[in-house]
């Protein structure tokens, strides 16, 4: 038998030989000449705040001894203390406000399910039990709401109300023309930076106040920031899955792809569709297209956010294999579930659905926090994709002010009803 301890210090030993080995060969490939003097170093800060243009990226520190923000601009970077967050507070806030999701998301499958029999069986014990569900879901998406305004009004106490006092003090309700790019850490990953604030018409929120995204790091806003390298592959693809086994319908879906066929004429649209929307038939055509459109089904794994994915046809297209690809790419709007949202226990790495594709050289990403219903879907994709069209040409430098300006509209018709409209997401710069 080996003694543990033993165990431990062959392990301990394999590793300190594999960095040395490690070193070794890094600094032979940087022994090759100039031009890999620099191989696989971290990229200098003086090369990273040229991206942010006139706008702030946030870039924001949880730890259990303090809370900080870093407002890193072209002119360096300041840094903000904030006294008032504690990892703890996010990390209770953040594990209540998932429970809540997924309660909300248990209730609406009972509802689908309990309709289904209703429909097939029409008897009073089926009856009773979709009123059941009904009512369940009516509650917790009251819940949702309810927990979810206080969580906003929290997050712009603690977090982002200074950071706006910094970034812009003399601003007035209604300016939009400040960029921000939110970078969080830790628990706050999971929370809609974007959408806090009091949101009862006073304008003291961050969607009254500055235009915002995301970015999973100073270096993906770097190269996002970059245009394409070729002018071509001006194309949309519409990957559209209505209908799978097991799933819930998507009614949208239909009128999105209905939307994107007014838009884009045919030999500059690619569909698939149903059965063809398969892993492989998706995973060919994304180098091929500079726009996607995915309607359908996704699922996030939080205990392992790189196997969570999109449901296509034939099986779950997940981050992993996303994220393998290298496309030039421009524009991907994920409508779908939680395609924004990544682990709980690699909460400080950016593994979502919508980083994979941007890490994967889709510039702008378009995704959602959490599960969002058929009409809110169908709406975004008017609101957002519709602006951005001219003569079957589709812009993404205007993404992030039409994101801000269409989950503001959802805002003025379901003021009390963030759920609806906090968790819409851009990202890219």
């Amino acid at each position: 038998m080996v003694e543990p301890h033993s165990a431990q210090r062959k392990a301990i030993d394999r590793r300190v030989a594999l960095a040395r080995e490690w070193d070794d060969l890094v600094g032979r490939a940087r022994s090759l000449g100039p031009e890999f003097a620099g191989f696989l170093d971290p990229p200098r800060l003086s090369e990273l705040t040229p991206h942010v243009g006139t706008g702030t990226a946030v870039l924001i520190n949880v730890t259990p001894e303090r809370c900080d923000a870093l407002l890193v601009s072209a002119d360096g970077v300041q840094p903000v203390p904030l006294p008032d967050l504690s990892l703890r507070e996010a990390g209770v806030r953040t594990t209540a406000h998932l429970a809540r999701l997924a309660r909300l998301d248990a209730a609406a499958a009972r509802m689908v399910h309990t309709a289904h029999w209703a429909r097939v069986r029409p008897a009073a014990t089926n009856f009773t039990a979709h009123h059941r569900a009904k009512t369940e879901l009516l509650q917790a998406q009251d819940d949702l709401d309810g927990h979810l305004s206080a969580d906003l009004v929290w997050l712009w106490d603690v977090v982002t109300g200074p950071v706006l006092e910094h970034i812009c003090p003399d601003s007035a309700t209604g300016g939009r023309d400040t960029r921000v790019w939110w970078c969080p850490t830790g628990p706050l990953s999971f929370l809609p930076l974007h959408a806090s604030g009091h949101h009862d018409g006073s304008g003291v929120s961050v969607l009254d106040r500055v235009t915002s995204s995301y970015t999973p790091t100073l270096r993906a806003l770097a190269l996002a920031a970059q245009p394409p390298r070729e002018e071509r592959h001006l194309r949309m693809l519409a990957v559209i899955v209505e209908d799978l086994a097991g799933q819930p319908p998507l009614p949208q879906a239909e009128a999105e792809l209905e939307l994107l066929r007014e838009l884009f004429p045919d030999d500059q649209l690619t569909v698939l569709d149903g059965r063809a929307a398969t892993r492989a038939a998706v995973l060919d055509a994304l180098p091929h297209h500079r726009w996607v459109h995915f309607s359908c089904h996704g699922r996030q794994n939080l205990s392992n956010p790189s196997h969570g994915g999109l449901l296509l046809a034939d099986g779950q297209l997940t981050v992993t294999e996303l994220g393998r690809g290298r496309f030039d790419g421009e524009f991907a709007f994920l409508s779908a579930c939680m395609t924004a949202t990544g682990g709980v226990h690699l909460s400080e790495e950016v593994i979502t659905l919508g980083a994979g594709l941007h890490y994967a050289g889709f510039r702008h990403v378009l995704a959602t926090l959490w599960s969002i219903d058929a009409d809110v879907a169908a709406d975004l994709a008017h609101q957002i994709i519709k602006p951005l069209v001219t003569d079957g040409r589709l812009d993404p430098n205007r993404s992030a002010a039409v994101v801000n300006e269409a989950v503001l509209s959802l805002r003025a018709g379901f003021p009390t009803k963030p759920s609806r409209w906090a968790p819409i997401t851009h990202t890219g710069p």
